[in-house]
């Protein structure tokens, strides 16, 4: 009897475990076959700001080195770093002690000369006599002038002092005892791709951003556009410049210009639509298309907001998935839910 039980006890046993590994392999059956579920937005084409930025470095429009053209003690200087100062403004005073021999030698060269002139008009000088005493005599005017010149260093610009090198009682040497600069305006160049040139005139509208100032726009504007492309780069100089009436930048302050190229109708996507692929610097956008999705890489243009522009790889109304793609692989079906 007992070994009757025992034999159906084993029976019913191999039943309930063949019955179980039934149900578990209908189970996996079930999960293998369930689709992963997404979510999809259509793409859009709009227009769309073409703009790029460029670091640059302020110049100042003009630059001058303040010194004589030969060494004189200086005098006095009169300005100091920092100063404003305008155009024929008095700046440096330097040593005009020579100033006065050179006159009385002057004078008395006119005496001689003109006693030769009246002994020329009557025969009693030769005209190689009179030319030398007239060349002597000018040569030494010149030579006065010029000196009364570089005697008293005048600005020959509105401008702002920026460099000092000497002190008062030093002897002018190679460098310049000033540099004044015009700040009012100020330039700047930047270098723009080869693809953008016929894009760039002086209607081209651009901003500046600085360091020093944040998130503070300043408006620029196209001054030249240089003829040329670098064959090596593939780049155009462009300077632009700032009016700077209030002079709040100054040479040497760095910034990012943002160019406006105008507009141009490209595909847009949400920003949830793209993935960065670890690893490498490529954006992908799964499309969705009869059931299934492909794995594009795409070319991505200016972020705006919450949407970014598509230069390529999505074409027009595509459907793009923007959530569950962290199970999707290429060329798998889906579900779309709401």
């Amino acid at each position: 009897m007992k070994k009757h039980l025992t034999i159906i006890t084993m029976a019913a046993i191999a039943l309930f475990t063949a019955c179980s590994s039934k149900d578990n392999n209908a189970t996996a059956t079930v999960v293998q076959d369930e689709k992963p579920k997404v979510k999809i937005a259509a793409s859009t084409v709009e227009e769309v700001e073409q703009l790029a930025e460029f670091t640059t470095t302020v110049e100042a429009e003009v630059k001058n080195n303040i010194a004589p053209n030969s060494p004189l003690r200086i005098e006095k200087i009169l300005v100091e770093v920092g100063d404003n100062v305008s155009k024929g403004q008095k700046l440096v005073q330097l040593d005009a002690s020579s100033l006065e021999q050179m006159a009385l030698q002057i004078e008395n060269q006119k005496i001689e000369f003109n006693r030769i002139s009246e002994l020329y008009k009557v025969g009693g000088a030769s005209k190689a006599e009179f030319d030398n005493a007239k060349t002597a005599l000018d040569v030494n005017i010149k030579a006065y002038n010029n000196r009364l010149e570089n005697t008293v260093m005048r600005s020959p610009i509105n401008g702002v002092v920026t460099a000092r090198n000497y002190d008062n009682g030093d002897m002018s040497g190679a460098a310049p005892i000033l540099v004044v600069e015009q700040i009012a305006p100020v330039k700047m160049n930047i270098n723009v791709s080869e693809p953008y040139y016929a894009k760039v005139s002086k209607k081209t509208e651009v901003s500046v951003k600085f360091d020093a100032y944040g998130e503070e726009e300043f408006a620029a504007s196209v001054n030249i556009v240089y003829p040329t492309i670098d064959a090596a780069t593939h780049t155009f100089p462009v300077e632009l410049n700032i009016a700077n009436k209030d002079r709040r930048v100054r040479p040497g302050m760095f910034g990012r210009a943002t160019v406006n190229f105008g507009t141009q109708s490209h595909v847009v996507v949400p920003d949830q639509a793209v993935i960065k692929q670890l690893g490498s610097g490529d954006y992908y956008v799964y499309v969705y298309n009869n059931g299934k999705v492909s794995y594009n890489k795409v070319t991505l243009g200016r972020r705006m907001g919450d949407k970014y522009e598509i230069i390529e790889g999505v074409e027009p109304g595509a459907q793009v998935v923007i959530a569950g793609q962290n199970k999707l692989a290429n060329d798998i079906e889906v579900e779309v839910i709401k």
